[in-house]
């Protein structure tokens, strides 16, 4: 049996029926040419018939354990029919926004934890012939960034190649290295005293700074260098008790124009498009008659795995950012957040990521507290999102030769949050991903209004239409 770490274990803890802790990715593909109507049936089929189930995709989370600690174990069986899925939209009612509707239907419930944690469903019958898969699985068994790697490991980058290796046959617990087994463990015995204590010690020391960052904030001896929790405004419709609904919407814009933007104006992708969304989430909430007074704050998950890393589970830290004050001026507000994400990058390295690690865990138990009582409508919260963003591959992959046109994220919702954001890259392509409860209104205005911003920025930077 494997424990479960406490950054992974908080996924179960803080998980309910309105709060399921899984992750998910929506995929769409062409079917090629001369895959033929019955292309996606099949393909199901054959996925049916890969039953060499492999770690993570055969293990099953046991609470009671002989070490008193939540552990995986290796599951009997895996069977199939329970974790894959076909599913056939109906003409007249394949577009996109029906497409939208089902992946919101289906990333509404708690997977099953007497199973392996995950589930693939192939869904056939959409537009200009084409169908989608939607990848599910749970955050304990991995974060986004590992989530993504795996998927893409089962992906082909030629169309020519028409091997199909689902992900759950891959065996993503490998690691490199010819060492034979004895000598790493005795590798791993000899280090793991002196592991924990440089860790203990980084922690310690990483913990204190950020405590007195976090001082000299609150006491304004520093201005903006690191955002403080629990200063977000209330008066949003973005937070609050999260509940059982789903809602889901995208955006798409191409790389070129926010490389574009990124030149003229000296930026990083993370400015440009946190920019775009400051503007965009303002503009909703001019539409739903708020004004903030203040910058709008989001959590945002950082990848704190080392170069090289590619365990599973969970290796992330959420951290807080203050977006730009209100301003019309879409130039301000790009330098604004530009501002505050060097303050950021300074923050995160100035400390360990063991320190940071910790500060997500101390913070999102206080979160958990707020969303266990239901106090998040009535007390100040964390944040007023989540946005996270998730690299992607740059190019062209493709599924027994149907070329993968679209790679959507789909991410999770805190007790308190009723809206969170991911971007995600793809082979020239910025995806905005937003999930949301069905008690936020009109999320698909906001979607749009993340296109909109773009254009706005363009022209504020200098850029012709």
């Amino acid at each position: 049996m494997t424990r479960l770490s406490l950054l992974d274990l908080a996924f179960f803890i803080a998980e309910t029926e309105a709060s399921p802790k899984h992750v998910a990715g929506l995929h769409i593909h062409q079917v090629p040419k001369g895959g033929g109507a019955n292309f996606a049936k099949q393909l199901y089929e054959e996925f049916l018939e890969h039953t060499d189930v492999q770690p993570p995709f055969d293990q099953v989370i046991h609470f009671l354990s002989a070490g008193l600690m939540p552990s995986w174990a290796t599951a009997d069986a895996v069977d199939l029919s329970e974790h894959v899925f076909f599913h056939k939209m109906k003409a007249g009612h394949n577009d996109r926004e029906a497409l939208y509707a089902l992946t919101a239907e289906l990333h509404q419930p708690m997977l099953d934890r007497s199973r392996p944690l995950w589930e693939v469903h192939v869904i056939a019958g959409l537009w200009d012939k084409q169908f989608a898969i939607y990848y599910k699985m749970h955050h304990a068994v991995a974060d986004g960034i590992t989530m993504t790697r795996w998927g893409v490991e089962s992906l082909r980058t030629t169309p020519d190649d028409d091997r199909v290796t689902p992900v759950w046959t891959l065996d993503h617990t490998r690691r490199s290295g010819g060492l034979g087994r004895k000598k790493r463990l005795d590798q791993a015995v000899a280090g793991t005293v002196w592991k924990q204590l440089t860790a203990n010690s980084k922690r310690a020391v990483g913990i204190g700074r950020l405590t007195a960052m976090l001082a000299l904030e609150a006491v304004k001896l520093t201005k903006n260098a690191i955002a403080l929790p629990f200063k977000a405004s209330g008066d949003t419709p973005f937070t609050g008790n999260a509940t059982p609904g789903r809602q889901f919407a995208t955006a798409a814009v191409p790389m070129a124009r926010i490389d574009a933007i990124r030149k003229v104006a000296r930026a990083t992708l993370n400015h440009v498009a946190l920019t775009c969304l400051d503007g965009a989430m303002h503009r909703y909430l001019a539409d739903e008659g708020i004004a903030l007074d203040r910058p709008i704050t989001i959590q945002m998950p950082v990848n704190l795995r080392r170069e090289g890393e590619k365990g599973g589970g969970n290796k992330i830290g959420i951290i807080l950012v203050d977006l730009s004050p209100p301003t019309d001026d879409a130039y301000v507000r790009l330098r604004n957040v530009g501002y505050s994400l060097r303050n950021v990058r300074a923050m995160i390295d100035s400390v360990a990521p063991e320190a940071v690690e910790t500060y997500t865990i101390l913070t999102g138990l206080l979160g958990q507290i707020a969303g266990t009582f239901k106090l998040a409508d009535v007390i100040t919260p964390m944040g007023n999102t989540l946005v996270s963003n998730v690299p992607g591959p740059d190019h062209r992959l493709y599924l027994k030769g149907a070329p993968l046109l679209e790679m959507h994220p789909v991410s999770t919702l805190p007790a308190t949050h009723l809206l969170n954001i991911t971007l995600f890259s793809y082979a020239g392509t910025l995806y905005v991903g937003l999930i949301a409860t069905d008690a936020l209104p009109n999320l698909g205005r906001l979607a749009a209004y993340v296109d909109e911003e773009i254009a706005a920025l363009e022209q504020a930077v200098g850029i012709a239409a």
